[in-house]
C-alpha cells in the first residue's frame, strides 16, 4: 500500500497532482507543495516540505480511514460530551457539593462520587464506558502502537490531573495564582513531554530508521534518499506537538469550567464549549499520530520500539555503516570525500573561495561550479575516482 511504485506525471506548475484525487499508488516523494514557496526563496523549502507531508497525510487518511475510525471518533465525542454536559441536571453547572470527595465519602452522612444525583452518576459512568471503548478500539486498530498508546494515555491523564490540581489551589488559574499553583500543570506537562520525546518519538524514529536501512537498502544513493523522504516524520512530529497543545487547552478549560465554588454566578458555557471542541479535535489528531507509523511501516515491523527497548527485550539489533571518510587507494591517506550512512557521497567544491559541498557531478549550492568526480591526493598526488576511495581492496 505505502510502498507501491507511483505513476505520477511531472508537475511544473506547483499544483497538487491529479493523482491526489484518485486511488492510484502514491508516495510522499511524488507530492509537490501547492504553494511552491521555495520557488521564491530557497529558505522556505522546509515549509513546502511540511505542507507536502500534510497533503500526503490527508490524502492517505481519505483513502484508508473508514467506519472503524469514524466510529472511534464518534464514541470519543460521546464520552467528552457526556462528561462535560449534565443535560440540565445542574450538578456541574451548579458546582455540586465541593465538600464531598472520593468514591464513597468518609462518613455515614458524607457522600462521594457514587452519591451524586443518580442521573449525573449515570452520565458519568456512560462517559467512562465510552472512554474504555475508545481505548479498546484504538488498541485493536493500531497493534504496532499499543505500547505507545498506553504511554500517551498516561501522559494525557497526567496533564488533566495537573490542571485539576492547579485549579484546586486557584479557582481562576492561571489568574491570581501563586507559584505553588503552577506545580500541578508543570509536573503534568513534564510527564507528557517525557513520554512524547523520550518514549514515543524515539520509538517511532528508531523503528523507522531500522525499517529504511533494512528494507530500502540500494546501491543507488538517489533511491535511498527517496526512501528517507518517503518515511519523513516532520508532519507527524508537528501533529504530536499540536496534540499536546490541544490536551492542555482542553484540560485547562474543562477544569476551569467546574473550579468555581458555589454559588456560581458566572456563565461557564464558553469554557465548556472550548473543552468539548478542543478535546474532540485532540482525539482526531491523536488517532492520526497513532495511525501514521502503523501505515508507514505496514506489515514490515512486528512492533514499534526504541533500540534501548529492543535491547532490554533481548532482540538483536543489526549494525549499519556509519559516516566514512574517503581513503586514497594508493597511499591510504584520508581524502576530502565523505560517504554518508545512506550511501551518498559528498565532496567539497574545488573553488578556493567556496565552502560548498554536495554530490559529485552536481552543481555547487554556493558558487554553482560543477563538483568534481575525482580528487587528487595531497600526499602522493594520485588522481582517483571517488568510488575507488570507498571500495575495499581485493584480498589475494
Amino acid at each position: 500500500m505505502f510502498h507501491c511504485e507511483p505513476n505520477v506525471s511531472d508537475v511544473e506548475s506547483g499544483e497538487v497532482p491529479q493523482e491526489l484525487n484518485d486511488y492510484s499508488p502514491l508516495r510522499l516523494s511524488d507530492v509537490e507543495s501547492p504553494l511552491g514557496l521555495s520557488n521564491y526563496d530557497k529558505r522556505l523549502k522546509f515549509i513546502d516540505s511540511i505542507i507536502e507531508e500534510y497533503v500526503f497525510h490527508i490524502t492517505m487518511i481519505r483513502r484508508n480511514w473508514g467506519i472503524n475510525e469514524g466510529f472511534a471518533i464518534l464514541i470519543a465525542s460521546a464520552a467528552i460530551i457526556l462528561g462535560a454536559w449534565d443535560l440540565g441536571i445542574g450538578e456541574l453547572a451548579g458546582g455540586g457539593d465541593f465538600r464531598r470527595m472520593g468514591l464513597f465519602g468518609k462518613g455515614e452522612n458524607e457522600g462521594g462520587f457514587l452519591h451524586v444525583n443518580e442521573f449525573t452518576l449515570m452520565l458519568s459512568l456512560l462517559s467512562i464506558i465510552c472512554w474504555i471503548g475508545l481505548i479498546a478500539m484504538l488498541w485493536v486498530r493500531f497493534p504496532l502502537m499499543r505500547d505507545n498508546l498506553v504511554f500517551m494515555s498516561v501522559g494525557s491523564l497526567a496533564v488533566q490531573i495537573g490542571h485539576v490540581s492547579s485549579h484546586a489551589g486557584s479557582t481562576t488559574f492561571p489568574f491570581n495564582s501563586s507559584y505553588a499553583d503552577w506545580i500541578g500543570v508543570f509536573m503534568g506537562n513534564l510527564i507528557l513531554i517525557f513520554v512524547l520525546t523520550i518514549v514515543v518519538d524515539r520509538a517511532v524514529m528508531e523503528t523507522r530508521d531500522l525499517h529504511v536501512q533494512q528494507r530500502h537498502a540500494h546501491p543507488d544513493p538517489r533511491m535511498v534518499n527517496k526512501a528517507w523522504r518517503d518515511h519523513s516524520l516532520k508532519a507527524w512530529r508537528l501533529s504530536i506537538i499540536t496534540w499536546m497543545i490541544l490536551i492542555n487547552i482542553s484540560a485547562w478549560s474543562g477544569a476551569h469550567s467546574i473550579a468555581l465554588r458555589p454559588p456560581i454566578e458566572q456563565d461557564m458555557t464558553t469554557f465548556v464549549a472550548i473543552h468539548v471542541i478542543t478535546a474532540i479535535i485532540g482525539v482526531i489528531v491523536w488517532a492520526q499520530t497513532l495511525w501514521y507509523p502503523q501505515f508507514m511501516l505496514g506489515n514490515s515491523a512486528e512492533k514499534i520500539q526504541s533500540f534501548r527497548a529492543r535491547e532490554v527485550a533481548g532482540d538483536v539489533i543489526p549494525t549499519f555503516e556509519k559516516k566514512r571518510q574517503g581513503v586514497c587507494p594508493i597511499c591510504k591517506s584520508e581524502s576530502s570525500a565523505v560517504k554518508n550512512p545512506d550511501g551518498s557521497i559528498e565532496v567539497p567544491c574545488l573553488n578556493e573561495n567556496c565552502k560548498g559541498i554536495g554530490e559529485p557531478g552536481a552543481t555547487c549550492n554556493e558558487c554553482e561550479d560543477i563538483l568534481p568526480n575525482r580528487t587528487t591526493c595531497k600526499k602522493c598526488g594520485a588522481s582517483t575516482t571517488l568510488l575507488s576511495q570507498f571500495t575495499k581492496a581485493d584480498a589475494w
